[in-house]
């Protein structure tokens, strides 16, 4: 039974997708469940060798990049996405007991990820409550059953472990919203090419005048298209920045993996893995195949070119 840690507690949209990687096959089942405080905590899980692999959110629709899961895999060992899966996100309220209303609420609970997923509606259901934050979405409703506040955005699955009342559900500013979790395990074998992948990577550019744009340009004059470029500060070094890209195709696509060899000469790149992407979309890199003939041709003395 392996060991797979997740953002916790029992009750987050992160072991909800985890059940959903579970029951796709993804790893062998039935997996034991570790719940911890934070993304980081949950890679820290993974780097001590106390868990095989851990799933963490990375990306919202609505909020962009998870802060904490970014960070925490551009710094430490080295760990490697190698799955991911993705779930549309829609938050229940929980109150406590005696809040019967949302008028009721003074204070609520969240996470400030879900926040930002969900300010236009509290300011419009529950104008004078005091939105504080909790460690996750079901962080806030263990808030809440522990008398901490009035209520809590959560999910269904927390209010019916705790035993809180329902006071709204489908509750989101962006309806279709959907958040993107990985799969982490320490470095291995990258999965196999399906022809609908994802590769990513952080990059550190030189501190120069053009040469982010000269980082980015191996992906452009390659047809390779970079479907999520974000930075964050470095934070030992004021000034500077580390980008995460993501761009359509495997290492295993002979132009993704030039691309690569050439960021390895103008950055310092930290490959964070190739895998199935949940959702395909976006063209895939061009094959070189006709080049390809053409030098071999070249090499042959071929006079017809």
């Amino acid at each position: 039974m392996p060991k797979i840690a997740y953002f916790g507690p029992s009750g987050t949209f992160t072991e909800m997708a985890l059940a959903q990687l579970e029951a796709a096959g993804t790893f062998d089942a039935p997996a034991e469940r570790l719940p911890a405080s934070s993304p980081p905590a949950t890679l820290a899980m993974v780097r001590d060798g106390l868990a095989a692999a851990a799933v963490v959110p990375i990306e919202s629709t609505v909020e962009g990049g998870v802060v904490p899961t970014l960070d925490a895999l551009a710094l430490g060992d080295r760990l490697q996405i190698v799955a991911e899966t993705e779930l549309d996100v829609q938050f229940t309220i929980l109150g406590r007991s005696g809040i019967e209303s949302l008028d009721q609420i003074r204070s609520i609970r969240a996470y400030p990820i879900a926040v930002g997923q969900v300010r236009m509606w509290l300011e419009e259901h529950c104008p004078d409550a005091e939105i504080q934050s909790a460690s996750s979405n079901a962080g806030a409703a263990e808030d809440v059953a522990n008398g901490l506040a009035d209520a809590a955005v959560s999910t269904a699955l927390a209010g019916a472990r705790l035993g809180l009342s329902t006071l709204a559900e489908g509750v989101a500013d962006v309806q279709g919203a959907r958040t993107r979790f990985v799969l982490v395990t320490a470095p291995t074998r990258i999965p196999e090419r399906t022809g609908g992948d994802r590769s990513s990577a952080v990059l550190e550019p030189r501190n120069t005048p053009g040469s982010l744009v000269g980082v980015l340009s191996e992906f452009a004059t390659r047809g390779i298209d970079l479907i999520r470029i974000e930075s964050r500060p470095i934070r030992t070094d004021p000034g500077t920045y580390r980008f995460f890209v993501d761009c359509i195709g495997h290492i295993d696509d002979p132009l993704v993996a030039e691309a690569f060899r050439a960021l390895h000469r103008k950055s310092k790149v930290r490959f964070l893995g190739s895998w199935p992407v949940a959702n395909p979309g976006g063209p895939p890199p061009p094959s070189e195949g006709d080049a390809a003939v053409w030098i071999e041709r070249l090499r042959q003395g071929d006079r017809e070119l």
